[in-house]
């Protein structure tokens, strides 16, 4: 039930974030249910999980919990994130982060190096390390990762996320000296 409720939350932030902001008249007293109608015609992919009752409750939950606001407008409704709705949206972002494996190798290695001072940023470099070894970067020193396929959107994302963009270099490098560990890492061979 619990993840259910997590899918359906993250499912609808998600599609609120998209859009920017959705409207419905406010004249209607089944509000939630509208919005939820108007989320179901919108975002056909959500129809086939969940009905607009449970997507009504979910907005009333989000209200309650300040992840979503409403604002009157001219007869209108809009709902919007609200600050911390916005850094949940970061959240989910990141924890489905994934980089596409594309189906031929390009034999270049992307090599992300950074020297992030250790006052000023030290949970930012921990949480960039644990990030690049969960999506599958082989570490080659303590600051310096490859990764064989096209990854500096991801990259350029956590960066911009953790606020280092300033202490992260992207490589792309077409030749690393003795790349066989690499390559039988990452099963290129």
């Amino acid at each position: 039930m619990f993840r259910e409720n997590k899918n359906i939350s993250n499912d609808i932030l998600l599609c609120i974030a998209f859009a920017g902001v959705i409207s419905v008249a406010a004249t209607s007293p089944y509000f939630f249910v509208n919005i939820a109608k108007f989320i179901l015609r919108n975002k056909k992919y959500l129809k086939n999980k969940y009905d607009q009752n449970k997507i009504a409750k979910t907005l009333e939950r989000l209200k309650r919990n300040r992840l979503i606001i409403l604002n009157e407008k001219d007869g209108f409704f809009n709902v919007e994130l609200t600050r911390e709705g916005k850094r949940k949206i970061e959240k989910i972002k990141l924890e489905n982060l994934a980089i596409m494996t594309p189906k031929f190798w390009d034999n270049k290695w992307r090599i992300v190096i950074f020297d992030i001072p250790e006052k000023q940023r030290k949970r930012a470099r921990n949480a960039l390390r644990e990030k690049l070894q969960k999506l599958g970067f082989y570490q080659l020193q303590k600051s310096v990762w490859a990764y064989p396929y096209p990854c500096e959107k991801e990259v350029q994302f956590l960066c911009e996320l953790f606020d280092i963009y300033r202490f992260v270099n992207i490589i792309t490098a077409d030749k690393i000296y003795n790349d066989i560990l690499l390559r039988k890492h990452f099963k290129l061979l």
